[in-house]
């Protein structure tokens, strides 16, 4: 089964702006990953070409890395997930960028059944609350925030990631998790 999914949002800002985004993920002060309402983005040293890591049961491998620009991560986990993801980092125009996020892979084996029944529908949320983060951070709001779908909330509680059990984004203009 293959799999091309891709989340954007355009920003008023130059790419090197959106492009540092992308340079801090899984940082101390990472604006671009939601880690407060998510697991957190962790690597087993700074992000550079060769860190292993993840988030929660996803595991990858930095694969490519050019600074302001584009990262990819190879998946190694869970068993069945056989591509790759990325954030990339384009320009609009001078003062314009698009931010972009994109997964490719094959999906095999259990993940057949996993991927369309449990995790796309948490990736597709993960990845809006983190552009919605991307936008807050280069404009200071949100137009139009992500909302959590009744079945991700559910498949939250069941994975022991309930909204309740969340203290929010940790960014001040953007509601508790529990309000989505």
């Amino acid at each position: 089964m293959g799999i091309f999914n891709v989340h954007e949002r355009e920003l008023p800002v130059p790419r090197c702006t959106a492009g540092a985004l992308i340079d801090s993920l899984a940082s101390a002060h990472d604006p671009l990953w939601p880690g407060r309402d998510w697991p957190p983005m962790r690597f087993d040293g700074p992000l550079r070409e060769g860190a292993a890591g993840g988030h929660g049961p996803v595991r990858y491998t930095v694969t490519a890395y050019v600074p302001g620009a584009w990262v990819r991560f190879t998946f190694s986990g869970p068993r069945g997930f056989d591509g790759f993801h990325e954030y990339t980092a384009h320009a609009l125009g001078e003062q314009r960028s698009v931010l972009r996020h994109t997964l490719a892979m094959r999906a095999h084996g259990r993940a057949r059944l996993t991927w369309p029944l449990a995790y796309r529908p948490l990736h597709d949320a993960v990845l809006e609350d983190s552009l919605d983060r991307a936008e807050l951070a280069c404009t200071g709001t949100v137009v139009r925030p992500a909302r959590w779908s009744p079945y991700v909330r559910l498949l939250r509680r069941l994975s022991g990631n309930s909204p309740n059990s969340s203290a929010g984004t940790g960014i001040s203009a953007m509601p508790p998790a529990a309000e989505r």
